[in-house]
Formats: structure tokens, C-alpha cells, sequence
């Protein structure tokens, strides 16, 4: 592995990966590579997770390629140095801030969108000129395969390398030192990555989640409400999204009538038997099928399924699973669930799920539900997450002119669009001053006399009278 990464930083300092014509055949590749494979993608995701093909265009296959389409038109305006103002403390003088890549950077995939949520990362930093070492997960291993078999086909090999493995290979990685980590998984190995990189004081994105919860309001357009919901939930991977909705609040009085719509448009999406609907994503392996069910059959919540509940260890499949009132104190309630179990609290008064949101870990997504634009407005501004919509859910990832990322223990950093370039890119500042008025501006140096020190006070608080003065050299004694 020392060897591998050593040749990827020789490529590097060769300068390779900087022009940008070396960047813009990669994205190139990247886009040929979506759009002449996009069969066997869909057989990979097919084979890691059955995930329908409606489902992999949609949140895998567009997404990227909207995401490369966008690099490769901006690629230009995003390298460009960036003119900043000078300031009267440096006159004569100009500055500009100039976007450089790291280096070597390493991106650790994750197996719920197994081809997306690796080969994004990987335009951001091809995009940034950076030396790419890609570790796919090995719970996903068909698509693991399909970026070992055909990324050195599309992309330079010398510089973009993938490494397949597990637990064994990840640390072997994780033991040299890179110029910048991109982390897509969840807390516990997140803490494992943002260890490792401090022994060698590199950077880091930690592209986590949380328990992302759904406050629905009882003014809402409830059919509406309830399909945007249920396809956000079960619709992205069977609930096996970092931005599915982990639980829903709202009042006691509307409950009932949310309930209701909720278990027919499930009926109505996924049939009477929602386990033979070929519109819902199996559980990825029996370990998460397991604990997806320790949950359902936990004494606490396991009177309190109000839809589906059934299951099939063989082809590891879960129902739509609805749950009322379950306790906070219950397991379904302290960690994110990452699955097709959807816990709905209720409260005296909406207002209340702002306290319950709040006494949690930051989520990775919060979504509401109102016609109310006041309580809108209270949402937005007293709610911390990774990012906030209003009446829909997971949608705003399609928006590739938003950052998209966690807070405190839903992740940290942001990419997507030009934020993806910016988290593989150290902004570097540059000031640049010529000899014409060395001459005449002595007060900064030795010895400081009076009108010296004088003079230097006035500039520094921004004063062009003081300015004038030190050119005219009337500074002296």
C-alpha cells in the first residue's frame, strides 16, 4: 500500500494532475463511463441491494451525471484565481486567493448509494487536480467490482486507483499519510477516520447522518404530504438513506388522519404485499436485517406497529413498517435507523417537536411540513442540521448549487456542484507588492520615532490622510 500511495504522490509532484486539460479528460472519462455502462451499474446495484433501475437512474446515475456535466462547465471559472480587494494597511498592493489541490487524497465510499456517493467524490477531486485513491465498500461488492474493472478503463490509472477490500485494507489505508480524507459512512468508523488523520494533522470530510426527523403540520395538503413522504422514505433504498426520514412528530389530534393516509399511499405505491413489490430495495445483508429486527421485536415499540411489521430473512426484505408513540427511551429512538421502520411521535402542539429535535444530535436533514410561514420561519432559523425543506423530503440534493453536508455529529465539510471542487481545493492567498514607494514610506521600519509610530497607527485605522503623508515623507523627525 506504501508503495501505491508513493506512486500517486510522485505523480502528483510531477504535476500531472494540475492542468486543466488533465481534468477535463477525466471528466470526460468519468461521463463516458456513466453513459456506456449505465447496464451493468444497474446490474451492480441490482445485485448489491435489488434496488429498482427507476430508482438507480434516478438517485445514482442522473445525479453523477448532472454532477460531471456541471464540473465540466465550470471547471474554467472555478480554477480561476479569484481578485480580492487590497486594503490601505498594504498599499501598493494586490491579492487574489488561488484554488490548488491538496495532493493525494483518499475517498472511503459507503454501500447504501455504492456508485453515486463514490464517483461524486471523485469528480470533486479530479475536478480540484488531486491524485485520487478510491476504497468502494465491500458491503457492496458488485459495485466495488464494477469500479475495479472499469474506472482504469475510463480514467488515468496512474493517478486515479481503486483498492477493493475490508476492514484489513481500510486500515492498511488509513496508516499512510494523504493530504486530505473524504468519509462517507457512519459516526462510530467516522471517529475511527478522524483519529487516523490526526496523527498526520490531515484534513477531513465526514459525510455522515442522524435521526433526520419530519414535523408535519395539520394545515398541510395531506395527500400530497404523505406520497412526498413515503417516497422520500421508502422510496430512497427502503429507507437505507442518510437523508430518509428516521422519524416523524406531529400532534395528537392529527395523528390518526396522518396514519391513515400514510398506510393507504403505502398500499397504493407498494400493494397489499409490499414484499413482492419489485419498487422496494431489499436490506443490504443479513447483519443490518438483524438489527433492523431487533429493533421491531425490542419489548418497548413491539405493541406499537400500527402498519407492517413483516419480514423475510431468506431474500432479506422488511414491509413499510409504521410504529405509534413509541418510547424515546426504546432502541428505534437512539440511534438512526437506516431502514424501512418509520416511528411517529406526537405532541400536544407543533411547537413541541422543536424542543424534541433539539434535545438530539444535530441531524443530517430536517424536514417540515406547514402552510404556516411563520412557523416556517421558526423552523429555518432555530433548527441545526446539515440542511432544511420545506414540504418535501430528500429533494434538495438534486439542487447541485447547494452545499450538502452534516453538523456536529451528522458529519462536517460539504460538497455537491462547485462545494465538491471546494473540498478537495486549499484556498491559497497571494499579495503582491512592487519598490515604487519604498522610498518614500519609511515608518515601518527602525528606529520608530514619534510622527513614525503616529503615522503607522493612522494608516493601520484606515486613514488616507496619514497615507498621503507617509508618501509626501513626512513622517521624519
Amino acid at each position: 500500500m506504501e508503495a501505491v500511495v508513493k506512486g500517486l504522490r510522485e505523480r502528483f509532484k510531477e504535476g500531472k494532475t494540475r492542468p486543466y486539460e488533465w481534468r477535463v479528460s477525466q471528466l470526460e472519462g468519468i461521463m463516458r463511463l456513466i453513459k456506456e455502462r449505465e447496464e451493468e451499474i444497474m446490474e451492480a446495484l441490482w445485485s448489491d441491494l435489488s434496488k429498482p433501475q427507476m430508482e438507480s437512474y434516478l438517485h445514482e446515475i442522473s445525479l453523477s451525471k448532472a454532477a460531471c456535466g456541471l464540473a465540466l462547465k465550470q471547471l474554467k471559472n472555478w480554477m480561476k484565481p479569484e481578485k480580492v480587494a487590497s486594503q490601505i494597511a498594504t498599499f501598493s498592493s494586490t491579492a487574489q486567493i488561488i484554488p490548488e489541490p491538496f495532493g493525494v487524497v483518499l475517498v472511503i465510499s459507503t454501500w447504501n448509494y455504492p456508485f453515486s456517493l463514490s464517483i461524486d467524490p471523485v469528480i470533486g477531486a479530479v475536478a480540484a487536480g488531486n491524485c485520487v485513491m478510491l476504497k468502494p465498500s465491500e458491503i457492496a461488492p458488485a459495485t466495488s467490482a464494477f469500479f475495479a474493472k472499469y474506472l482504469p478503463k475510463y480514467l488515468d490509472d496512474s493517478c486515479i486507483i481503486v483498492v477493493q477490500g475490508g476492514v484489513k485494507e481500510t486500515t492498511a489505508l488509513l496508516e499512510q499519510k494523504w493530504d486530505k480524507i473524504f468519509y462517507t459512512g457512519n459516526g462510530k468508523i467516522g471517529r475511527i477516520v478522524m483519529s487516523a488523520a490526526a496523527k498526520n494533522l490531515t484534513p477531513v470530510s465526514l459525510e455522515l447522518g442522524g435521526k433526520s426527523p419530519v414535523v408535519v403540520d395539520s394545515d398541510v395538503n395531506l395527500k400530497i404530504a404523505v406520497k412526498r413522504i413515503v417516497v422520500g422514505k421508502w422510496g430512497c433504498n427502503n429507507g437505507q438513506a442518510c437523508v430518509a426520514p428516521d422519524y416523524i412528530t406531529t400532534t395528537k389530534s392529527f395523528a390518526p388522519k396522518l396514519v391513515d393516509a400514510l398506510k393507504d399511499t403505502l398500499e397504493t405505491f407498494y400493494g397489499k404485499d409490499p414484499l413482492e413489490s419489485a419498487d422496494l430495495s431489499r436490506i443490504v445483508n443479513l447483519n443490518h436485517f438483524k438489527r433492523l429486527t431487533d429493533l421491531l421485536d425490542d419489548q418497548n415499540v413491539s405493541d406499537k406497529i400500527v402498519f407492517g411489521g413483516k419480514r423475510d430473512e431468506k431474500r432479506l426484505k422488511i414491509a413499510p413498517t409504521l410504529l405509534l408513540d413509541v418510547s424515546l427511551d426504546s432502541l428505534i429512538m437512539k440511534d438512526e435507523i437506516f431502514g424501512p421502520l418509520l416511528p411517529i411521535i406526537t405532541v400536544e402542539k407543533l411547537e413541541d417537536s422543536f424542543e424534541l429535535i433539539d434535545s438530539m444530535p444535530k441531524p443530517l436533514a430536517a424536514y417540515l411540513f406547514t402552510n404556516n410561514k411563520k412557523l416556517e420561519d421558526h423552523f429555518v432559523k432555530n433548527i441545526s442540521t446539515g440542511g432544511i425543506l420545506i414540504n418535501d423530503v430528500a429533494l434538495h440534493l438534486a439542487n447541485l448549487n447547494l452545499p450538502f453536508g452534516g453538523v456536529g455529529e451528522s458529519g462536517m465539510g460539504a460538497y455537491h456542484g462547485k462545494f465538491s471542487f471546494e473540498a478537495f481545493t486549499h484556498k491559497k492567498s497571494v499579495l503582491s507588492r512592487g519598490f515604487a514607494t519604498e522610498m518614500r514610506i519609511r515608518a515601518r521600519y527602525p528606529p520608530y520615532t514619534p510622527n513614525k509610530q503616529w503615522i503607522l497607527r493612522k494608516v493601520i485605522d484606515g486613514s488616507y490622510v496619514a497615507l498621503l503623508l507617509g508618501l509626501l515623507g513626512l513622517h521624519r523627525d
